[in-house]
């Protein structure tokens, strides 16, 4: 197995990761789909779009706003689970957690973040207020804050003082919360783990990208000898239209983080939507 870096620095910019520039879909496809056919019976990929060192995934990739943030969620799991390859699923992912906004530098403990705000901002190339931005976006204390239990003091994570600050979100997103709820971030997780393994075209299906320019959806197939799968993710808070393959008219829905039944002929899909097709 080996562990890529390419996605996650298909972000930077003139001054490397401290920037606002998001991820482009098209150069996203491209690099994942690269990894999947080139070890395809060669090696085993690892999937993940968080980490210890990487902003929350939810922040990165997706939506983290409220309307929209356990959908997204639930795409991007989707997209991920659905590889070939072993997912990692970083603490707290599977509960949606987002990203923290630290108002100050003296609220960050991450050395590359507190160094880069100095030399980056005493060196002219980027102010303090971008830099606290840049941070907030980027920085690596964004996957370190507390894990968020419950929405008792500290998010149930200590009755101490926590080493870094607690995101303030943790009232409404936690794990007591998730397992309570049947529609939570977390049970889908549960769920998509349940599929991978039941269905054996999840785990050695042969990878195949669809719609490569496409700007808004990321569409792929796996292929099993008889069994051939379609998974359509949307990346953006925008309707789609999208015309299913004749080959996939009438095939079970899988998954969907909609809780559609069916999908044939074009389709309208709605923001974030997670469609898998077997």
């Amino acid at each position: 197995m080996v562990f890529h870096f390419e996605h996650v620095g298909l972000d930077g910019g003139e001054h490397g990761k401290w920037t606002d520039k998001r991820v482009p879909l098209s150069a996203f496809k491209k690099v994942m789909s690269d990894w999947q056919t080139e070890l395809d019976g060669r090696a085993w990929n690892s999937l993940y779009l968080s980490n210890h060192d990487q902003p929350r995934s939810i922040s990165r990739f997706g939506d983290d706003s409220p309307e929209y943030r356990v959908v997204c969620a639930k795409m991007l799991a989707t997209c991920l689970h659905m590889m070939q390859g072993t997912p990692y699923v970083y603490q707290g992912e599977e509960l949606g957690m987002t990203n923290m906004h630290f108002a100050d530098i003296s609220e960050v403990r991450d050395i590359d973040s507190i160094n880069a705000y100095h030399e980056m901002s005493e060196a002219g190339l980027i102010s303090k207020e971008d830099m606290m931005r840049f941070i907030c976006l980027k920085g690596r204390d964004n996957a370190r804050t507390p894990m968020q239990w419950d929405d008792s003091e500290n998010a149930g994570f200590t009755t101490g003082t926590p080493w870094i600050g607690v995101n303030p979100n943790y009232k409404d997103i936690n794990a007591k919360a998730a397992l309570a709820d049947e529609d939570s971030v977390f049970h889908y997780y549960q769920k998509l783990i349940a599929l991978r393994k039941e269905q054996p075209v999840l785990v050695y299906g042969h990878y195949a990208l669809l719609e490569p320019d496409h700007e808004s959806l990321y569409v792929y197939t796996r292929t099993l000898e008889e069994q051939k799968m379609l998974v359509i993710c949307n990346f953006t808070k925008e309707e789609v239209s999208y015309e299913i393959p004749a080959e996939f008219g009438g095939k079970q829905v899988l998954i969907s983080n909609y809780g559609r039944d069916g999908a044939e002929g074009t389709i309208t899909l709605k923001p974030y939507e997670a469609l898998v097709l077997l």
